[in-house]
């Protein structure tokens, strides 16, 4: 056998041999859970709690914490959080949004504390419908606000397009999973081996609520300019919003980020007239004759 045709085939089977196991690792690769007993107890101070319990028709359980404000709800943020822990965790970042006077409901995946089931992208995109389902028997949907934390602001992008919910939020959002990946694999058949592709760009061109993006400047992780990028998919309805020198996990260290949550829920934005500004006023360096 031709010494260049043995590299080749230790070559072939090496990349072969890599591409199974990304196709069947992936979820250890992705997903970083931590399981909580059933009899754990939730315990946050100063906050008021209530803990659900949602069963899926293929018999899985989801659970999730609603935190409640301590005046009168305006409405309820449905957050999705990131890849990692469970909401015993994310649950401290409630108060960024109960401070304002929101309910807050926080649900962890499948296999995530609680929650038990199969984990596959299209049983978590049919349980967070459900979710979603629930809380419209509630509320009405121009108080649902939905906020998509990393790994969950992909599921968030997928939910606002096929429903209509008072607005959506996205925080440190990635273009889509598959593009993360190939950051590191650049030479895998990603489209075929990529459970959880997570198209976010796809989702947002049929979003019809307001879209706000915030991403950090020096996200080592999901660089800054993928927002950049999504804000021009659906740019009429799209906003972002900048934390100079913020990183993918600490955004919440930084005033900006807390200023710019207020400014969101509060709606601090306000229509321009257009007619006003020199946006339609045209110039020229030669003055205008005036007939004699």
């Amino acid at each position: 056998m031709p010494y260049w045709l043995y590299i080749s085939i230790i070559v072939l089977v090496i990349y072969v041999s890599a591409s199974i196991a990304l196709y069947y690792l992936q979820d250890y690769m992705l997903f970083k859970p931590e399981k909580l007993s059933k009899d754990f107890q939730f315990y946050y101070e100063n906050q008021n709690i209530k803990e659900y319990n949602l069963e899926t028709r293929d018999g899985a359980v989801i659970n999730g914490l609603l935190f409640k404000p301590k005046v009168e709800s305006k409405g309820i943020v449905l957050y999705l959080k990131g890849n990692s822990k469970s909401i015993k965790g994310w649950g401290k970042f409630a108060v960024d949004f109960t401070r304002h006077g929101y309910n807050v409901l926080m649900v962890d995946y499948r296999g995530f504390g609680k929650s038990t089931g199969r984990r596959s992208q299209k049983a978590i995109k049919r349980d967070l419908q459900e979710i979603y389902n629930k809380i419209k028997e509630r509320t009405s949907e121009n108080r649902i606000i939905l906020y998509g934390r990393s790994l969950g602001s992909g599921f968030a992008a997928k939910l606002a397009s096929m429903n209509n919910p008072k607005m959506l939020v996205l925080d440190a959002p990635y273009y889509s999973l598959t593009k993360v990946t190939a950051r590191y694999a650049p030479f895998m058949p990603l489209s075929l081996l990529i459970k959880y592709p997570l198209p976010t760009y796809k989702w947002l061109k049929y979003v019809q609520c307001p879209i706000h993006i915030i991403h950090g400047t020096h996200d080592n992780l999901i660089p800054y300019k993928t927002s950049v990028k999504l804000s021009q998919v659906n740019p009429k309805r799209t906003t972002l919003h900048t934390v100079i020198g913020g990183g993918h996990k600490n955004l919440n260290n930084f005033e900006s980020y807390h200023k710019m949550i207020f400014e969101i829920l509060h709606n601090k934005s306000h229509p321009i007239d257009l007619t006003t500004t020199s946006i339609h006023v045209k110039h020229t360096s030669k003055p205008n004759k005036t007939k004699a």
